[in-house]
């Protein structure tokens, strides 16, 4: 199990657990190097410890005096955990949950190694996967920058002015309401998955040193577009994202397993009477900036670790609230 991740959950739970009815104890014979008002440390939970807090790293490969401050450190979180036994903490307020949540992470993760043990990816899986997501990344990449103003009067003026000569990075940094100002209004290079559908759709449109002929909205404004390059999307190589499609393929077949699960189980569903919302009612969210991909976005066209990818850009700045 990754012991520098579930170390700390662990330890969470172990002084609780000590206080625990016995038949709900951890079954460990190892001999007990300390006790806590009776509760015994063990030697295979402090050997588990050590690894979670240096990596990987045996009691052996620590000092005599490094040894002594762990021991010393367990001691203390053991004793923690007890108070907070007493006082009730773990059964009210955020603890309670972080606990709950702590133990679902946990035990989610050790059965995820234990089922994904005995199924590693052949290598024809992984060369599915990697076509998979090849056909799914986007061929083409974009280089353009914009202006954002907030009526499309103003944007039309904007197009009449740069018909007229003038330059389009010094307009944007006069006019444009968007923090890409600075650049000229540079954008940088990016997918079209990225942006919102209006503004990829008016990109994709243009060939390269052209600019939008009408002004193209979106939930921020009003936008004049310039596409200044294009350039092929370069796959990376099977090898070079090999570890990438195990952990994907990986991922897939846990999710599987738990969709199995699910079927099986007899699943009640009350959120809606609880919370009041009307079924099927989407929670609502913020709108994404037109540098990143909206949220309805699948996220089908991510590419493979190691693909370009496009720069992140700046948010468009936000209504100011009265």
């Amino acid at each position: 199990m990754n012991h520098s991740r579930l170390a700390l959950l662990v330890l969470l739970l172990a002084g609780l657990a000590a206080c625990q009815p016995k038949t709900s104890a951890v079954t460990d014979n190892s001999p007990a190097i300390a006790t806590v008002n009776g509760a015994p440390i063990s030697l295979n939970f402090y050997d588990f410890y050590i690894k979670g807090i240096t990596g990987g790293k045996a009691p052996a490969d620590l000092t005599a005096e490094q040894r002594g401050l762990a021991l010393d450190n367990l001691i203390r979180a053991q004793l923690v955990a007890e108070r907070a036994v007493k006082e009730g903490v773990d059964k009210s307020g955020d603890a309670a949950y972080m606990l709950q949540l702590a133990r679902l992470n946990v035990l989610e993760q050790a059965v995820q190694e234990r089922y994904l043990k005995d199924r590693q990816p052949s290598d024809q899986e992984l060369r599915a996967e990697y076509e998979a997501q090849l056909s799914a990344m986007p061929k083409t990449e974009y280089h353009a920058r914009h202006i954002l103003v907030a009526t499309e009067p103003f944007a039309q003026k904007i197009i009449d002015r740069l018909d007229k000569g003038e330059k389009f990075d010094v307009l944007a940094k006069a006019e444009s309401m968007d923090s890409s100002k600075n650049n000229g209004g540079d954008l940088g290079w990016f997918s079209p998955q990225r942006m919102v559908p209006e503004f990829a759709a008016a990109v994709e449109a243009l060939k390269p040193g052209e600019y939008t002929r009408k002004p193209v909205q979106t939930q921020y404004g009003w936008h004049v577009i310039q596409l200044l390059e294009t350039r092929a999307v370069t796959p990376p190589p099977f090898d070079t994202v090999r570890q990438r499609l195990v952990q994907v393929v990986q991922a897939k077949k846990f999710r599987a397993y738990q969709d199995e699960l699910l079927r099986n189980a007899k699943v009640e569903k009350f959120l809606e009477k609880t919370t009041g919302a009307a079924p099927g009612a989407a929670p609502p969210r913020a709108p994404a900036a037109p540098g990143t991909p909206p949220a309805s976005a699948p996220p089908a066209g991510t590419p493979p670790a190691g693909a370009p990818t496009p720069a992140p850009q700046p948010p468009p700045p936000s209504p100011k609230k009265d």
